[in-house]
């Protein structure tokens, strides 16, 4: 019988009121676990907890915080066989994904914020002429970074470990104290990180999981009056009704949201770079992330070339078992998904783009496999270049001249990772600094992992990730004396 995972409240494990629930393999479609199915009661208890938690950790000194943190990522890098293992069933990930982009950015994360940095800066002195008391006076200050409180992270199905773990390291590191609703599709992960930060001696009530596949359960972590604030990553949709909630409350938020990545593709442009940036959108977690370059915006001196060269990559690319060494591209997340992606499929046919490749459900006998497929003959007016598919469907669409190409990146409703391939790196970076995105990547899909995240327009709000997040989970306050 495969283990039924109980809650994790206020430092115990808990069994839930709502009984449990599988978690599918996507690739085999057999059970991994049987996950806990909180009651709305039991999240306002995590969430209780983690209120009475909030006095002591926050005034626990960040030393010791940041111990328990590092503690935590050995933990993690010591079980990373054994997470990895679960987070490739679970989500369906290449095992090289999961555990290298999984398991290992998550121990990443939390010895990243295992680090003290300073949480106060001065300001300089200020001559007032005249104050409230009538006399001129030197006044100085002083900025103190503070926690907020009590931090929901709602976190995405695609990345089980990273993802909850770039919210919860920060957020202890700041002091916070944390609820975390993972994804119903994948939640094991995150209740063996629970298990690894209890392990790594984080006090009772500072980190509680509950989980469940009702809209209720999500509902009842952002709306429990004793959440200070909303941490989420997932669809704009859903983002849009946290935000009335937390709106309502004057809950702090910090969204990170849909993605329709535009990556426009220069006549002089290294086509062998920008066809292996562009297929990442094909392997990579099989396009479910919200920051790959699903949009591209081909220049017509090398669009039929990038087309070409694009449709072979995709086919050469192995579609099947994960477990296999040679696996490049697994299944999506579940059946739902994947009927959802090939919806927008045969829509593309219907709304006129050509599909070069793929289009056709791959051969493995079992599990939710969508083909690399890329679409071509496309204009920015359709809905499969407008609307974010979440799998590993390309589309192209052609521009003449810079202006156009910029223009046409810009008409989107999203803005959170754009991306320019051009031998002209001056145009690139002009370019660049006129895209409206929370960022672009020049000639690369890598990350900096120290640079701010986040979106323009429907693609979020705040950033996240480095130094950037510890400003994220924190409050700023002024301390001002006479000098």
């Amino acid at each position: 019988m495969t283990a039924r995972q109980p809650l994790f409240v206020g430092g115990s494990w808990t069994e839930p009121d709502g009984g449990h629930y599988e978690v599918i393999d996507p690739a085999s479609e057999e059970t991994v676990g049987w996950a806990p199915e909180a009651s709305r009661d039991q999240v306002f208890a995590a969430c209780a907890a983690a209120r009475e938690a909030f006095g002591p950790w926050s005034r626990t000194p960040p030393e010791e915080r940041a111990a328990v943190l590092g503690r935590a990522a050995g933990i993690i890098a010591g079980r990373l066989k054994e997470y990895a293992s679960l987070a490739r069933a679970e989500t369906g990930a290449t095992l090289g994904i999961a555990r290298a982009l999984q398991v290992g950015v998550a121990a990443a994360r939390f010895r990243r914020y295992a680090r003290v940095e300073p949480a106060e800066w001065a300001i300089p002195p200020q001559i007032n002429e005249a104050g409230p008391m009538g006399k001129a006076g030197v006044m100085g200050a002083l900025a103190v970074r503070q926690p907020v409180g009590v931090v929901t992270c709602v976190t995405s199905y695609n990345n089980p470990w990273a993802n909850p773990a770039g919210k919860v390291a920060p957020a202890l590191a700041m002091g916070n104290t944390v609820v975390v609703k993972p994804a119903p599709q994948d939640p094991l992960s995150v209740y063996r990180m629970a298990r690894a930060l209890k392990d790594a001696g984080v006090p009772p009530g500072v980190v509680n999981v509950v989980s469940g596949r009702s809209t209720g359960i999500g509902e009842a972590a952002v709306a429990s009056p004793d959440v200070d604030m909303v941490s989420f990553t997932g669809s704009t949709a859903v983002g849009q009704r946290i935000a009335e909630v937390c709106g309502r409350d004057m809950k702090r938020q910090l969204m990170e949201l849909g993605g329709k990545g535009a990556a426009l593709v220069f006549d002089d442009a290294d086509l062998a770079s920008a066809v292996a940036g562009i297929g990442t959108t094909f392997s990579f977690y099989s396009g479910q992330i919200c920051t790959a370059p699903t949009r591209v915006l081909a220049q017509r001196g090398i669009h039929d070339r990038l087309v070409e060269q694009l449709a072979a990559y995709a086919r050469r690319l192995k579609v099947g078992d994960p477990r296999e060494p040679d696996t490049v591209v697994g299944p999506v997340i579940s059946a739902a998904h994947r009927d959802r992606v090939e919806s927008y499929i045969e829509l593309g046919r219907k709304e006129g783009a050509v599909v070069v490749t793929g289009g056709e459900r791959p051969d493995p006998p079992s599990g939710f496999y969508v083909a690399p497929t890329l679409l071509a003959g496309c204009g920015n007016d359709m809905r499969v270049v407008r609307e974010e598919i979440f799998g590993p469907v390309v589309t192209v669409v052609p521009f003449d001249d810079e202006e156009e190409g910029i223009a046409l990146a810009n008409d989107t409703d999203y803005g959170l990772i754009d991306y320019v391939w051009s031998g002209d790196v001056a145009r690139a970076f002009r370019v660049a600094r006129r895209l409206r995105a929370g960022g672009v990547g020049v000639n690369t899909v890598g990350r900096n992992m120290e640079a701010p995240f986040g979106g323009f327009k429907r693609s979020g709000v705040g950033r996240d990730v480095g130094s950037y997040a510890l400003h994220a989970y924190s409050e700023v306050q002024a301390i001002v004396w006479p000098g």
